[in-house]
C-alpha cells in the first residue's frame, strides 16, 4: 500500500508524530463483521486482532480497554480492578464524544479526550497486533511494545473466553 493511500486519521498522525512504525491494512468493512472477519481477511489468528472498547464506570468516568478479538472483557473483574461498583460499555454517541471515532472505526490512538488505556496483559506477549487505525476497514499492524510508546498503558487480567 502506498503512503498516499493510507487514510490520515488522528491515529495515524499520532503514530507518525511519535515515530512509531506501523503497517497499514485496508479491508472491506462489513457491519457486524467484527474481529473474526478482519482476521480472515488479513490472514491472521483472531486473537491478534485487538478490539478497542470504550467503557465507563458507574461514576461516568470513561476508559479504553484493549482486548483480544476472540475474548470478552469481564466487566466484573474490571470493576474490581478499578474499585468501582460497575463498568459497562458506552453508548455509541458517548463513545464518539470521548474518542471522535465512530463505532467500527475506534482507535485507541489520537482520541479527542485523553482516556486511561487498559490492556489485557496477554496482548503484550504477541509478536504483532492488528488494531483499528481510526476508520472503518482500516487496521494497523503494530508491535505491542509500541503501545507503551504511544501512551501510558495499564496492564490488566480481565479476559473471558466466550462460551
Amino acid at each position: 500500500m502506498k503512503k498516499e493511500d493510507i487514510p490520515v486519521t488522528p491515529a495515524v498522525r499520532i503514530l507518525r508524530q511519535k515515530q512509531i512504525t506501523f503497517i497499514p491494512h485496508m479491508i472491506k468493512y462489513e457491519e457486524h463483521g467484527g474481529t473474526r472477519l478482519a482476521a480472515e481477511l488479513i490472514g491472521v489468528p483472531e486473537d491478534c486482532v485487538v478490539k478497542t472498547l470504550i467503557m465507563e464506570t458507574d461514576q461516568k468516568k470513561p476508559l479504553i480497554i484493549l482486548m483480544h478479538g476472540n475474548r470478552e472483557v469481564s466487566t466484573k473483574q474490571m470493576a474490581r480492578i478499578l474499585g468501582v461498583k460497575q463498568v459497562s460499555p458506552c453508548e455509541a454517541n458517548t463513545a464518539m464524544h470521548y474518542t471522535g471515532y465512530q463505532f467500527g472505526g475506534t482507535s485507541p490512538f489520537g482520541t479527542r479526550h485523553t482516556l486511561p488505556v487498559y490492556v489485557e496483559k496477554t496482548i503484550l506477549d504477541l509478536k504483532n497486533i492488528f488494531i483499528n487505525g481510526g476508520k472503518r476497514g482500516f487496521l494497523i499492524e503494530i508491535s505491542p511494545k509500541d503501545l507503551k510508546l504511544a501512551f501510558p498503558i495499564i496492564e490488566v487480567n480481565a479476559a473471558v473466553i466466550p462460551q
